[in-house]
């Protein structure tokens, strides 16, 4: 496989940062400070090369468009403050506590050049599987935990030239943002990329706090903060992209509802109650052995006043739902995607307060290896601005997520290139994509 060559590595700072001003510090909440031990956000964009007429020319423009991608990054990072800052810590020594919040003191966001020599847009694109040592390589930041962020910076770029295209690939410390904001920063950088003086939507860095909370918040302190998570050996994992096209969608939407008796059943439970049942009718349980499924529930719209979509941090909250594997292959597809629904149902603003008053009184903080499970695991959002992100050159032609939290039943859900239509970008055991990609009732939509 081609290597990757690494042409330049910087620090890019907020460009209208006064050093003589005090830093603005952020508070962290319960939703921040439980992923302090897993891993970034890692989420890139693929592109054609701007077009042009001679290699000469191209080799030229290239080099000045990653310089303005260096400038406008600085100029988006005035908005987004807390990027180009690092975690910092209080131990609280009267009760062996500790501390997180953001300072945002500019000390700046990676930058990095480099060039996938004899990689082409069609490498990425063609292959069935994900070639995931390349892609994992189009990413800065690799293999650094969100509780480094203490010395490490909180955001990476990186920017791969490959022989038609470029790839952008982002990453984000977890504790700083969620999906919603991640994207958010990315939809923002491309508007002052394109020439935007102003973004049309600057972010909320107030973080939100229940009443009576005493900030920062304690939690118990490690001597090294890695010793909370266990060593594990991860197995042998391939990735496969598969697309859903707008009528694939509407017609599964309508099958669950029509099965049920409703209309509440979502396109995006539909589609993941029947990836879902993909996967476990090509395991062969034992139909008594209960499956389980993890949905990322976005907290913003539930709360009251709800919190702004432009709100920069992480509001989200995990669910499960447990099904017997009999039940959810003999039961139909409107089964499976009801009982999605309905577990989703319950996450109403009294129990998302619960969580948030119950953690602060017992924190727990996520390790991979307690995130790791037989259990399937959504992340992202059909809903997010993926392919709006034009740069100034045109809009993306793929979207691709690093190496960060992939554990076996990962899944990843993009909207589709296609308006209306969504990808699931799924981390499982190749015997498993094997045979879904093989599955014909998962296909034949």
């Amino acid at each position: 496989m081609a290597g990757i060559r690494l042409i330049s590595t910087s620090t890019v700072k907020a460009a209208s940062h006064k050093p003589e001003h005090p830093t603005q510090r952020i508070e962290l909440t319960p939703w921040d400070l439980q992923l302090l031990l897993v891993d970034p956000i890692q989420k890139g964009l693929l592109f054609h090369n701007p077009k042009t007429s001679q290699a000469k020319e191209s080799k030229s423009e290239i080099t000045l468009l990653v310089h303005h991608l260096r400038t406008t990054l600085s100029r988006t990072l005035d908005f987004f403050t807390p990027f180009a800052g690092r975690l910092a810590t209080i131990e609280n020594k009267d009760n062996n506590t500790i501390s997180y919040f953001i300072d945002c003191n500019n000390a700046g966001a990676l930058f990095v050049h480099a060039v996938a020599s004899g990689v082409s847009v069609a490498d990425i694109l063609e292959p069935v599987y994900v070639p995931l040592q390349l892609v994992n390589s189009f990413f800065p930041l690799n293999s650094v935990r969100n509780y480094e962020g203490i010395s490490k910076h909180l955001l990476g770029v990186q920017v791969t030239e490959l022989v038609d295209g470029i790839f952008i690939g982002c990453t984000i410390n977890h504790t700083v943002v969620d999906g919603t904001s991640f994207w958010h920063f990315f939809n923002s950088w491309s508007e002052i990329s394109r020439g935007f003086d102003q973004i049309s939507k600057p972010p909320v860095l107030q973080r939100f706090f229940l009443d009576g909370i005493d900030c920062p918040i304690k939690i118990p302190y490690w001597k090294k903060l890695s010793d909370g998570d266990s060593l594990i050996t991860p197995p042998p994992l391939k990735e496969r992209v598969f697309h859903f096209t707008k009528e694939n969608v509407a017609r599964l939407k309508a099958k669950a509802n029509s099965e049920i008796g409703t209309n509440r059943i979502s396109s995006l439970q539909a589609l993941l109650a029947h990836f879902w049942r993909s996967v476990i009718r090509s395991q062969n349980l034992d139909p008594n052995q209960q499956v389980l499924y993890r949905l990322l529930i976005g907290a913003r719209p539930r709360l009251h006043p709800p919190l702004p979509d432009e709100y920069l941090g992480n509001a989200v909250q995990a669910g499960t739902v447990a099904i017997k594997a009999g039940d959810l292959l003999k039961r139909g597809l409107g089964y499976t995607a009801w009982e999605m629904n309905k577990m989703v149902a319950l996450h109403t603003e009294e129990k998302l307060r619960g969580f948030l008053e119950s953690w602060v009184e017992k924190p727990e903080i996520l390790t991979e290896s307690s995130m790791a499970s037989t259990a399937l695991v959504t992340s992202s959002s059909p809903r997010f601005n993926v392919y709006g992100n034009d740069f100034g050159w045109g809009r993306p032609v793929a979207v691709r997520s690093g190496g960060g939290n992939k554990t076996h039943g990962k899944i990843t859900v993009f909207p589709g290139v296609a308006q209306g239509s969504i990808d699931i970008e799924a981390c499982l055991s190749p015997e498993i994509l094997k045979a879904i990609g093989n599955d014909s009732e998962l296909t034949d939509v």
